[in-house]
């Protein structure tokens, strides 16, 4: 790992070069002076999913969902949970397939929820269903 990561802020969109050794310390955009991770999934459209894609150093891991969906609600608290466990590590964002359609037709979503994870602008994994927080965080480990 180098020493240091590019990161995109949650809140601005702005990219950060953060010391490696800083990830755990609550890191801060320069640019908005917002924390960088928050354990929280960011709700992502497709331009915020582009630069997250393109200008992380780290994973993304996205919950591909829509708000009429049961089973996608189901899993929301799971994914919350993930991401309090992957982060900073890994980013985690959602996708409402509703909002973004062409992104999910690029794809290729057919169920929902669907999690992609992403690394180097890159699909390394991909899983439909609703999976526990355990799950996910195996998922995600088990690629990483």
């Amino acid at each position: 790992m180098s020493e240091s990561l590019h990161l995109v802020c949650p809140h601005c969109q702005a990219v950060n070069r953060v010391p490696t050794t800083r990830l755990s310390q609550g890191p801060k955009c320069g640019q908005c002076h917002q924390v960088l991770f928050n354990g929280h999934p960011l709700a992502l459209t497709t331009k915020s999913f582009e630069t997250h894609l393109a200008r992380n150093d780290i994973p993304l891991l996205v919950d591909f969902w829509a708000d009429w969906c049961g089973p996608c609600k189901m899993m929301a608290p799971a994914f919350a949970q993930a991401a309090q466990v992957l982060e900073p590590r890994v980013r985690l964002g959602k996708i409402d397939t509703e909002a973004e359609q062409q992104l999910s037709a690029r794809y290729n979503i057919r169920s929902i929820p669907t999690l992609i994870l992403f690394k180097g602008g890159r699909e390394l994994a991909r899983q439909a269903g609703v999976l526990s927080a355990q799950d996910i965080v195996r998922l995600v480990n088990s690629q990483l």
